[in-house]
């Protein structure tokens, strides 16, 4: 009987080939348009937490009337001082924008840690936002949302919740106080962002909040 001798440098030549083998086939059977082929694609890592991506993901495709390709992810586990405001253009594999933005005064003060879908509460929705029109009140330039989330958001109408530009979210604002400043519940935006993004992501964009 002729026994086969293997030296380790061959038995790790062929480790590593199959290593490679397999993990080259794992790239290719993940779908471009999966959550993780999105992911890969708009060079997320790093920026945007896979499962909240692919949470707000899950919400993306599970709303039938958007009319965008394009999902707003509001990061709120992150401090105000963390730019925690997603646009990923959803078609395209790509970060639109990355900026900061505010949340309710009663939510929290630097970090929000409470939520509310209650009228006057002055606290951050979290959930399935749909963009709507814009217009022009109190805050200036100001974009509709509708709350997709029952329980969760549903009031947002009636709340006035919107996104808006607003000088305490500026990063002046929070290099000044060590946090940025607090709307009454509305998604706010640096001055200077703002129309720009509320232009890219009215008229049936989804945006997904969490915490």
């Amino acid at each position: 009987m002729v026994k086969k001798i293997f030296s380790p440098l061959w038995v790790l030549a062929l480790s590593c080939a199959f290593l490679f083998s397999h993990s080259a086939r794992s790239e290719a059977e993940i779908s471009p348009t999966s959550a993780k082929g999105i992911y890969n694609s708009a060079k997320l890592y790093g920026i945007v937490d896979f499962q909240l991506f692919k949470d707000a993901y899950n919400a993306y495709e599970s709303t039938a009337n958007r009319s965008k390709s394009l999902l707003t992810i509001i990061d709120y586990s992150k401090p105000s001082t963390e730019k925690r405001f997603y646009v990923i253009d959803m078609a395209k594999k790509s970060l639109v924008f990355n900026t900061y933005v505010a949340h309710g005064i009663n939510s929290g003060k630097k970090t929000a840690t409470k939520f509310s879908n209650i009228i006057n509460s002055r606290k951050t929705s979290l959930g399935t936002f749909l963009t709507d029109t814009t217009y022009y009140g109190s805050n200036g330039y100001s974009l509709r949302l509708d709350g997709l989330t029952k329980g969760v958001n549903d009031n947002a109408r009636d709340r006035y919740i919107v996104v808006h530009g607003a000088d305490y979210a500026n990063e002046s604002f929070m290099k000044k106080n060590g946090y940025l400043g607090r709307s009454w519940g509305c998604p706010a935006l640096p001055e200077k962002l703002s129309k720009e993004i509320i232009d890219t992501i009215k008229g049936g964009s989804v945006i997904y909040a969490s915490s």
